[in-house]
């Protein structure tokens, strides 16, 4: 008996990326078949391609990329009453044990057996969803809110992590809050805050075209680092680099007894970090990593103001036409989210 295939972007190796196959078994039990139909770029994806790993998690073997991503119900298996054929549908890539302590306690984001789509983290590696067609379990399956298109829908993963990182701060109303890097988190970060209703959203960057992105996100303030520096300090700051350097400068701009949310991940190795501030200034240094139930709260934000997902997104291509996308992605100078459309 011949299986089926799908067309799939594989990452083989560093910097070998292909167009290539992947099997498409039928849906079994508690498994839903999903025509796929959006996924945005994200920077776990380029590390794949440029470095062949993200941090801790190395690529062994092929695997498919793609985490953010969205579609429509084809085929559901036995046991499916809540999908049918034709739901647009957005994909929570995370799929926790429910059983390790975090579970237990409501953590799922934290879980320590999660599989992540597109991740290789472990092994074997968990296939992502930039391709065709993919089965996937129906519990990681959100029907779209009234009015919300599968192109929008696939921000809900990269919205999700920014609402999750606010959520890290707490109250946000009438606050003033720095955010430290417009990459795609940082300027979601951004719409989040001023959402949440936050007094006064001060965006910096090394690159003009993200603050041109943030200021019609809503930020109050915008400056290029490069031309030069803040000298006021804030409630609450958001480090969204993710590079060492520049965490002395947010901790210096968060005001004494302030918080400072760590979003931006750091490369592996020790990173130089001056404690004594931390310690005589009081400030809550608080990390934060991806998201669980904000997925949700992300689809529901899209669906009210869609001018988020517009603002972001600035380019979109085939898949067939991955090498332009993964070209354009890391150029801050120009892009800010980059989709692929998997139908195409």
């Amino acid at each position: 008996m011949t299986t089926a295939t799908t067309d799939a972007l594989v990452i083989h190796a560093t910097k070998d990326l292909r167009f290539d196959t992947a099997p498409l078994p039928e849906p079994g039990p508690g498994e839903v078949r999903i025509a796929m139909q959006w996924g945005g770029i994200c920077g776990s994806d380029l590390h794949y391609v440029s470095h062949g790993g993200v941090g801790a998690s190395i690529l062994h073997n092929p695997m498919i990329l793609g985490h953010e991503v969205s579609g429509i119900v084809a085929a559901t298996g036995p046991g499916i009453t809540s999908f049918s054929a034709g739901d647009p549908v957005a994909i929570h890539p995370a799929r926790p044990c429910g059983t390790c302590p975090e579970c237990q306690r409501d953590l799922r984001h934290l879980c320590r057996n999660v599989r992540f789509l597109g991740s290789a983290a472990n092994n074997p590696h968990t296939d992502g969803g930039f391709r065709r067609a993919m089965i996937v379990n129906a519990a990681q399956l959100r029907h779209l809110p009234p009015g919300l298109d599968t192109r929008r829908a696939c921000l809900a993963e990269p919205l999700a992590v920014a609402l999750h990182a606010i959520s890290r701060a707490g109250d946000v109303t009438g606050k003033t809050v720095l955010v430290q890097g417009a990459g795609p988190i940082g300027l979601l970060i951004v719409a989040g805050l001023v959402h949440a209703g936050a007094a006064r959203v001060v965006t910096t960057d090394l690159q003009d075209f993200p603050l041109e992105r943030a200021r019609l996100l809503g930020a109050s303030e915008v400056h290029n680092a490069r031309t030069g520096q803040l000298n006021e300090e804030f409630d609450i700051t958001f480090e969204a680099t993710g590079v060492g350097a520049a965490l002395p400068e947010a901790i210096a701009r968060t005001r004494k007894g302030g918080i400072l949310v760590q979003v931006g991940m750091f490369p592996p190795g020790d990173v130089a970090v001056p404690l004594a501030q931390i310690i005589v200034r009081e400030l809550d240094f608080r990390g934060t990593l991806r998201f669980d139930h904000e997925f949700d709260d992300a689809l529901t934000l899209l669906a009210e103001k869609p001018e988020i997902a517009d603002i972001l997104v600035t380019q979109e291509f085939p898949i067939t036409r991955f090498q332009d996308a993964f070209s354009i992605a890391p150029d801050r100078s120009r892009a800010a989210k980059v989709l692929l459309a998997l139908s195409e």
